[in-house]
């Protein structure tokens, strides 16, 4: 799995970092997301593709 993010559409709900903690984290001085790991280990994949569709800006891109 390769992750992406597009910053520019981040709208800082957080809703990754809580989701998915060990890929994504949030910018302290505005929110934005912050992608930690685009190669996550198959632990996290469930975690991500929950991330993702939970990501009410459509921030966040997964190619398998």
């Amino acid at each position: 799995m390769r992750v992406s993010v597009d910053a520019a559409r981040c709208c800082s709900s957080g809703q990754c970092a809580a989701l998915a903690p060990g890929v994504f984290d949030q910018r302290e001085d505005d929110g934005v997301v912050v992608l930690l790991d685009a190669a996550p280990p198959e632990a996290a994949h469930d975690a991500v593709r929950e991330a993702t569709l939970a990501c009410p800006a459509a921030a966040i891109q997964v190619e398998p």
